[in-house]
């Protein structure tokens, strides 16, 4: 057992330092980079924040595909199981994202009411949880996975308790969202207000009298300008300065620009990532809007599917190096190339258009409005993909989380 706590110590954030560490170590450049990989050492997402449903329509999955895609929170990849691809790869740098899709995995296997399975990863703040956990789920995990669980805190509690204590309002993204909740009641703006709305004029209304005021405060004007204050919604050094182009009042009017379309852009009742961000949690109605994995018409189709997923702790450009030629039909890269310096987008679109079966489609967020690729791709790897511009405008204006600057599709041998 010990050395499988080492190997859990060890493999965390397994490759992380590679992928963000770019500037001298003493620069403050290189301080930033290393201040964010300590943030993202342990779990980060314990909910993912792109929008499964325009993901599954931008993919077209078809019986048979193999789907390779970033796990995060895993929350998408048991999602994408209702589109039926043959096999999904789920690929993370993060041991703390491996251990919870592996957890979510053996909760599949081993539960069979609905009510229980959403109980546990839906509310996930129940002490029956825990007594699931030690009776059902444990005996079928791992071992760097359990060791992951049922590791123990400073308090001495072991991690699976945190499905006794609310799991969302934990990780990085969820004490970042704890944080801005208690910040804005100091200043005169309460978020849980939000959710009294019963219609969107009255979220309009509500977000206009309790939310925007706050992006004027001096306390906000000041943090906004520090990098570090943005590490919880997972942007690295290099996206903070794509966003703050303009200075402090553009991040400002970037991040309240977002902020006013989660609030105010779609029905709340029907925006689970809004509830996430305004109630720290999922809605406890029985109908309340929660990611595809958790809905119960999906529950069967889920449980029967899950043994199509497979979990990676690997680069993405690494495990697409092992993969056959022409043997992947779709790509989900989330907003990891916001990461990537010009060489490791060549490796990796290099290895994306090897592996690549004819049709196939990859998507990705920016956190600016921005293509990304031309110009940084060699145009000999690009003109094998056509960029559906029309199509990505659309689909991104759809995407409930409403964090990023663009959604973007590419399709493999696609008519323009």
């Amino acid at each position: 057992m010990t050395q499988t706590i080492r190997a859990v110590k060890r493999t965390t954030n397994l490759g992380l330092t590679s992928a963000v560490h770019r500037s001298k170590p003493l620069s403050r450049a290189g301080l930033l980079e290393r201040m964010f990989t300590l943030a993202f050492s342990g779990l980060v997402y314990p909910q993912i924040w792109e929008d499964p449903v325009v993901d599954m329509e931008a993919l077209a999955l078809q019986p048979g595909d193999h789907l390779v895609a970033i796990a995060s929170g895993s929350c998408n990849i048991l999602s994408y199981l209702t589109a039926d691809p043959a096999k999904i790869s789920a690929i993370d740098l993060n041991g703390a994202h491996i251990a919870l899709g592996h957890l979510k995995l053996a909760a599949l296997r081993e539960i069979d009411d609905h009510a229980v399975f959403r109980r546990f990863f839906g509310q996930a703040q129940s002490k029956a949880n825990v007594e699931t956990y030690d009776r059902l789920i444990a005996p079928r995990l791992d071992a760097v996975s359990r060791a992951y669980w049922e590791g123990r805190n400073l308090a001495g509690q072991r991690r699976i308790e945190l499905f006794a204590r609310n799991f969302y309002r934990y990780g990085l993204l969820g004490r970042f969202i704890g944080t801005g909740h208690f910040l804005a009641r100091r200043l005169g703006c309460d978020p849980r207000v939000m959710l009294q709305a019963k219609t969107m004029q009255e979220q309009r209304a509500l977000f206009n009298r309790h939310l925007a005021p706050v992006f004027e405060k001096k306390l906000v004007r000041w943090l906004v300008r520090q990098p570090a204050s943005l590490y919880g919604l997972g942007i690295p050094p290099a996206q903070y300065k794509a966003l703050a182009a303009d200075g402090d009042a553009g991040i400002r009017a970037v991040l309240r620009h977002r902020l006013e379309r989660l609030a105010c852009g779609f029905d709340l009742k029907t925006n689970y990532f809004a509830w996430q961000a305004f109630g720290r949690g999922y809605g406890t109605e029985p109908d309340a809007a929660v990611p595809p994995y958790l809905e119960q018409g999906n529950f069967e189709t889920v449980k029967a599917r899950a043994g199509r997923v497979s979990y990676h702790q690997s680069a993405i450009t690494a495990f697409l190096e092992k993969q056959p030629a022409e043997s992947c039909n779709g790509f989900v890269l989330l907003d990891a190339q916001d990461w990537m310096n010009d060489a490791d987008l060549t490796a990796l679109w290099t290895q994306i258009t090897r592996s690549a079966a004819p049709g196939a489609r990859v998507i990705f967020r920016t956190a600016a409005d921005e293509r990304l690729l031309p110009g940084r791709v060699p145009e000999a790897i690009l003109a094998q993909w056509q960029y559906q511009e029309e199509r990505s405008r659309a689909l991104g204006a759809r995407d409930r989380s409403s964090i990023y600057g663009a959604f973007h599709l590419y399709v493999r041998g696609a008519a323009a």
